[in-house]
């Protein structure tokens, strides 16, 4: 006989299916492993986010939530559908017909609509959210799944032989243990395992059911995706093996064992009470952890409770734990993606105290009676904010509002595509047909429309039907002839990976952007730019008013918003960080900039010297790198890039006079 041979096609076609499933999974293996938070460059080995996994305390909380939920809906679930399918088959056809219907109607829902309608529910039954109402939202979504893969096995099966068993003299428990699940165990064990997936992998609904601060993985790596953490990365990776582990067990094991034992003995061992006893042991080890963490996650705390609603990657939440040493309190901390989602959950009847949204939504909370006024009295650090953040349009006597952070809107630019004599035509560079594909537009009615209305030199505040309408047309034009992409957070990983040459963004993600890539530029055009506010609020459900003030106005002092703004990026309320970060008293001795530790950088580095140079803007010929080291490695790397460099000591006060003073610096 010939041997058929195989065609290249169907290799071809299996090797990129492959390709396609498997290469991201290599990728975040691989980069768990590097030394910086880049995702496209590996610049060395490292275990360091490993290590950083292992001491963020959200991380391993939502594991061990999502672990527990997950096991638990999935017995639960997994019992409720079997006994369900089991009843199904014997009720009457009409009835039988119209349960599957409506059986389905939660696997064909969108998960957004399936979401909604948990979160209602459970307003509505004045059920506190958090661990207790994720779980049963779990056990909602997933025992339809269970009965869909269980109903079949019971429809194919021969009923016959309950009957023969009891009338063998068996109990009808009895026959349900020993005839009938077992005939159905293919069936059960399938929707079982399809109930933990559907459930571990759960992200839309546990985002809108869940509440004081309990969050699955799901939730916590969404929160991350504004600014790249590579934790995640970390996190995948043990995620995976433990996957792989699991499945060798399940699958490799049994193999070998039944290669070496005869199956008299295998049946035997299978039935063996030593296993049974195993598995009872383990089930209930399972269920003591899962009820541990649900208490864990569920005990109401003797210390006073304060709720916080922020937006993802908008604090240092290292400052939250320090708050709650200092005033004895316990802080439940939640993120949100968007002001939206935040205003849609406080609609639903979602509790909070302290609220951090951006000037627009404060306006729509404070017409719409969600807020109560500050009591100034209690806001020690009041002086302390930059006047003009205190003079707004959204809340005009500051009766509501605590400024947080503000900034502006501008261009973020790739300086080795872009021309920068390109840059003199503001934001009509946006449609400048060489840098047609080239273009990320943040995705943002508000921000697409000051960018159009300020390129037509109009005001963004116009109410000029003509105006708005030329506007329109703008970026519709805009979007024929660049093709732009519009995008969110995820601007930010692109930028830095240098996918594009230009994207409108937020002040403080270009800052972080330069940064990570010291190719990229920033320029806010001189047409002008939208400057936003994002406040601290507090709102009318607040149970402890003072506990809430007391969050804010610690937030306003100097140390913590130096942390906070060096974490965060953005331009602080408070006016001497603001300086401080914008113009450091030592470098107001120099016409230059002088490269120190308050830039938070590692040094010898080329890398270092051109990222300062690019955000100061300044040329290397025009500037002086002194320095105390005595390895001298850090002055001859900037004089590598052209910085002129000098060693000299700190006790040696008047050689520095002298050196500042033969560079033309005055003093």
């Amino acid at each position: 006989m010939n041997k058929k041979k195989i065609s290249i096609g169907p290799k071809l076609y299996i090797t990129l299916c492959f390709i396609f499933f498997y290469l991201p999974i290599a990728v975040t293996m691989f980069f768990s492993f590097n030394s910086s938070k880049s995702l496209t460059k590996f610049t060395g080995f490292s275990l360091k986010w490993y290590k950083k996994l292992l001491t963020d305390n959200d991380i391993i909380a939502a594991v061990y939530v999502s672990i527990s939920i997950a096991v638990i809906a999935t017995i639960i679930s997994t019992v409720l559908g079997t006994i369900t399918a089991i009843g199904l088959s014997r009720s009457r056809k009409i009835l039988r017909e119209w349960l599957l219907n409506v059986n389905n109607m939660p696997i064909m829902n969108p998960d957004i609509v399936t979401a909604i309608g948990l979160m209602i529910l459970f307003t509505s039954m004045r059920l506190e959210r958090g661990y207790l109402t994720m779980l049963l939202a779990h056990i909602a979504f997933c025992t339809p799944y269970v009965i869909t893969s269980v109903y079949p096995k019971v429809r194919s099966m021969d009923h016959n032989l309950a009957n023969v068993a009891m009338d063998l003299g068996a109990t009808p428990f009895q026959a349900l243990t020993k005839v009938i699940i077992p005939m159905l165990k293919p069936g059960i064990f399938a929707g079982m395992l399809l109930a933990f997936t559907m459930s571990l992998d759960d992200f839309v609904v546990s985002y809108f059911v869940t509440g004081n601060g309990v969050s699955n993985i799901s939730i916590v790596v969404y929160n991350m995706t504004k600014r790249t953490n590579p934790t995640i990365n970390a996190l995948s990776t043990l995620l995976i093996l433990v996957v792989v582990l699991i499945l060798v067990g399940v699958n490799v094991i049994p193999a070998l064992a039944k290669k070496r034992h005869k199956k008299v003995e295998m049946s035997a061992s299978h039935n063996s009470p030593l296993k049974k006893i195993g598995v009872a042991v383990a089930t209930v080890g399972v269920l003591a952890v899962a009820v541990f963490c649900g208490a864990r996650f569920s005990a109401i705390s003797s210390k006073p409770v304060l709720r916080v609603y922020n937006s993802g990657e908008y604090m240092d939440t290292s400052l939250i734990e320090d708050f709650q040493k200092e005033y004895n309190c316990k802080v439940v901390y939640e993120t949100f993606d968007s002001n939206e989602t935040m205003y849609t959950k406080l609609q639903s009847g979602a509790e909070y105290d302290v609220i951090i949204p951006s000037d627009y939504m404060i306006e729509r909370l404070i017409s719409e009676d969600y807020l109560q006024p500050i009591d100034w009295k209690l806001i020690t650090n009041k002086d302390k904010i930059i006047p003009k953040l205190l003079k707004n349009d959204f809340d005009p006597d500051n009766k509501y509002t605590v400024p947080y952070y503000w900034g502006t809107v501008g261009i973020l630019y790739d300086k080795t595509v872009v021309d920068e004599n390109d840059l003199k035509e503001g934001w009509n560079i946006l449609r400048n047909k060489k840098y047609s594909g080239q273009i990320y537009m943040y995705d943002s009615e508000r921000d697409s429309f000051m960018v159009a209305l300020k390129g037509l030199g109009y005001s963004m505040n116009t109410r000029n039907k003509d105006e708005l309408k030329q506007a329109y047309n703008w970026l519709i034009e805009q979007n024929n002839t660049m093709k732009p992409v519009y995008v969110g957070d995820d601007v930010m990983d692109n930028m830095i990976s240098g996918n594009k040459a230009m994207a409108v963004v937020y002040s403080g993600d270009g800052s972080y952007v330069i940064n990570e890539n010291d190719n990229m530029g920033f320029f806010v055009p001189d047409q002008g730019s939208n400057v936003w506010t994002d406040g601290m609020v507090i709102t009318k459900k607040c149970k402890n008013t003072k506990l809430a003030h007391q969050f804010i106005d610690y937030f306003l002092s100097y140390d913590v918003a130096e942390q906070n703004t060096d974490y965060i990026g953005y331009d602080s309320a408070v006016k001497s960080v603001y300086e401080y970060f914008k113009n450091d008293e030592f470098f107001s001795l120099c016409t230059g900039i002088v490269i120190s530790a308050h830039e938070h950088v590692k040094k010898p580095d080329e890398k270092v010297y051109r990222l300062l140079l690019d955000r100061y803007n300044l040329n290397a010929e025009e500037c002086l790198f002194i320095d105390d080291d005595d390895s001298g490695k850090n002055y001859e790397t900037a004089n590598k890039i052209g910085i002129k460099g000098r060693r000299i000591m700190p006790n040696q006060a008047e050689d520095v006079k002298k050196l500042l003073l033969e560079f033309n610096v005055k003093i």
